[in-house]
């Protein structure tokens, strides 16, 4: 649906997106992340066109953003971090402008109706948008992005500012738009990210970190999954039972409960899942399981993980430039003096 190819954008001599490339398939819900000033607004300009590159090319269902804007953004819905909402028009006033401004073909009563159904805006449809939370206000801005029916959807932090039951609400409305759109999501509120995308792409420094399933990175970033599992039984036993099993490495007992289970955490050896034998191990003991789960990285994790990595990766880089200038003006110097021998 989407293709990014070699995008770079230049201000001068500062490289705000450096050459990333990635596709996002139709139906995807996307998590698109990086600090500030990591080039990801810069990013998703450029792939609505807003802003052009300084080279390389975005195709949305193959048409070039730059070559074919109007055909290409037929296919966009862009919800931008504020949206440009005329604050003194009604919520029936704003669509009706925003349907012409798109030129829109779709039957208007019908069509606009149909949004206002899908983003639970009818009951303000004939009230002025100054007068809406800022909850309804960003819905009346998704609502924007829906006329014209695009496949993909782009929204720029769409809960920012929201209380929490507004933005629990807006991402039950992403979900949903997810069934029938493709959806690119930027957010700073990276636990959000991770309950409704698919996919992330991170970027750091306008270069592409990380593009992967947060399951798939967080498997590759923290290894071996370990377990922390809560058992009733004998410790010294239950020990000696579970690091004797295959694939175990060890098993580190974390204390006892008032329930009276004791909280062990179980490293298994590399590429082995133990899940299965626990299970059957103890319940030929005839130990009680009261609770298994893995510790794995969250996302907020995953994202510190690889921009601290992606700096200490830079820093290292800077380090051996400066060796190799130190380096070659030693032995400029050393082949200057021999020549004056």
């Amino acid at each position: 649906m989407i293709e990014v190819k070699n995008l770079v954008k230049q201000y001068g001599s500062k490289r705000a997106v450096d050459d990333i490339s990635f596709t996002i398939n139709k139906g995807e819900i996307l998590g698109f992340l990086g600090p500030n000033g990591a080039g990801k607004s810069t990013t998703m300009n450029m792939i609505t066109g807003y802003l052009s590159s300084t080279s390389g090319t975005v195709l949305i269902d193959g048409h070039d953003i730059l070559e074919e804007p109007l055909e290409a953004k037929k296919h966009i819905g862009y919800l931008p971090e504020l949206p440009p909402l005329y604050l003194d028009m009604t919520v029936k006033e704003y669509l009706g402008f925003v349907y012409e401004l798109k030129k829109c073909t779709l039957p208007r009563e019908q069509h606009l109706a149909e949004i206002c159904r899908t983003v639970k805006i009818e009951h303000v449809y004939g009230r002025l948008i100054k007068n809406l939370s800022k909850g309804y206000k960003q819905r009346v801005g998704v609502a924007g992005a829906l006329v014209g029916a695009p496949d993909v959807l782009i929204l720029d932090e769409p809960t920012v500012g929201l209380d929490p039951q507004q933005i629990i609400d807006i991402r039950n409305l992403i979900k949903d738009l997810g069934k029938k759109h493709t959806v690119i999501l930027s957010s700073h509120i990276l636990p959000e990210v991770q309950a409704i995308c698919e996919r992330v792409i991170v970027i750091n420094k306008g270069k592409l970190v990380a593009d992967d399933t947060p399951d798939n990175l967080s498997r590759s970033l923290a290894g071996n999954t370990k377990l922390q599992a809560r058992i009733v039984g004998p410790q010294s036993e239950v020990v000696a039972a579970v690091s004797a099993m295959d694939g175990v490495a060890r098993v580190l007992p974390l204390g006892e409960k008032t329930d009276g289970s004791v909280e062990y955490t179980i490293e298994p050896e590399e590429g082995k899942d133990v899940r299965a034998g626990l299970f059957d191990l103890l319940s030929k003991q005839g130990w009680q399981m009261l609770g298994l789960k893995g510790s794995e990285m969250s996302l907020e994790d995953i994202f510190l993980h690889l921009i601290q990595d992606d700096a200490q990766t830079s820093k290292e880089e800077k380090s051996e430039g400066k060796k190799r200038r130190f380096s070659f003006g030693r032995k400029k110097k050393e082949t200057d003096g021999g020549d004056e021998e």
